[in-house]
């Protein structure tokens, strides 16, 4: 068997749909698919899906004279990795699935279970915008706000399987209260979410995200405002995050990302400001857009795939 033949079956299961892929083991996306999620459905449903859409991913490989070695899973929430279990999700609903175990056993193959914005942080590691780099802070800000810590091409898991919530670093102790239940962290700030929230509150009018980035590069008083509080929530999260970990680049991610140098521009400059001793990380945006995700539950397939 040569190297060229052989895939590994990706899904990256998200609350809405799923990105899948046959991937080589240079990384090359052979074949990909989408599919819904349909979280409505129920857990239980989703992991028929879920299983279903491997299985036809596997088939497909097969169909076309490739060989899959390894699956990799890749789902949100809280995932014990070591132990191959989907702990909990309000995206989709799982509670304490063994994910991994059913996967293996309706495969037949070794698979790898992750974090969905973990492995988005090792793709874009070792093959995104952080690539080279050997520590890596990847950040995606969405509707929430996540991280992964990569080292040397492995992201840290934690002991508990939540490793990377720098979306819960405190940053305004009178703040907004956070879906967790406390004010002030940083996603209940700085998210998309949030900002959209906060200039609607004081506009009195809705508006996403992106229309306040646009109407703040247009001059409009009340959006710059938002837009600036939010860098600077932003920065003081990322200084911390920086000071934790000392990284070489940090890697924005995620839906707010796309604002591209009216976000990374100023959140660089608040960046620097913040920083005394500790070296400047380079800040860059995210490369892989949201295929990251399935890319990073491809490299932990292939982490997991039996070695020669």
């Amino acid at each position: 068997m040569t190297a060229v033949t052989q895939v590994v079956v990706a899904l990256d299961v998200g609350g809405t749909g799923m990105k899948c892929a046959l991937v080589r083991p240079d990384g090359v996306v052979v074949h990909a698919e989408r599919h819904p999620t349909d979280a409505g459905r129920g857990p239980d449903a989703v992991v028929d899906t879920v299983l279903a859409v491997a299985e036809g991913l596997a088939g497909k490989a097969r169909a076309d004279g490739l060989t899959p070695v390894a699956c990799g899973i890749a789902v949100p929430g809280v995932v014990d990795e070591a132990r191959g279990v989907a702990v909990w999700s309000a995206n989709v609903g799982f509670r304490d699935v063994p994910l991994r175990e059913l996967a293996e056993a309706r495969l037949g193959l070794p698979t790898a279970l992750g974090h969905d914005v973990r492995a988005g942080g090792l793709a874009e590691a070792r093959l995104g915008a952080g690539r080279g780099a050997g520590h890596v802070l990847f950040v995606a800000i969405g509707t929430g706000i996540a991280a992964a810590h990569v080292v040397d091409g492995s992201a840290a898991v934690g002991a508990h399987g939540a490793a990377g919530e720098i979306g819960h670093i405190l940053v305004r102790p009178d703040g907004p209260r956070c879906g967790c239940g406390r004010p002030g962290c940083l996603e209940a700030v700085a998210s998309a979410a949030a900002i959209g929230r906060r200039y609607a509150e004081l506009a009195d009018a809705p508006a996403t995200a992106a229309e306040v980035a646009d109407r703040a590069a247009a001059g409009e008083p009340l959006a710059g405002r938002v837009w600036r509080e939010a860098v600077e929530a932003l920065a003081d999260g990322l200084a911390t995050g920086q000071a934790l970990f000392d990284v070489a680049t940090i890697v924005i991610g995620g839906g707010l990302a796309q604002a591209g140098p009216r976000l990374l521009d100023p959140l660089r400059g608040a960046l620097r400001e913040r920083l005394t001793f500790h070296r400047e990380p380079r800040l860059v945006a995210a490369a892989l857009g949201d295929e990251a995700g399935c890319l990073g539950a491809a490299l932990l397939a292939l982490d997991a795939r039996p070695r020669p």
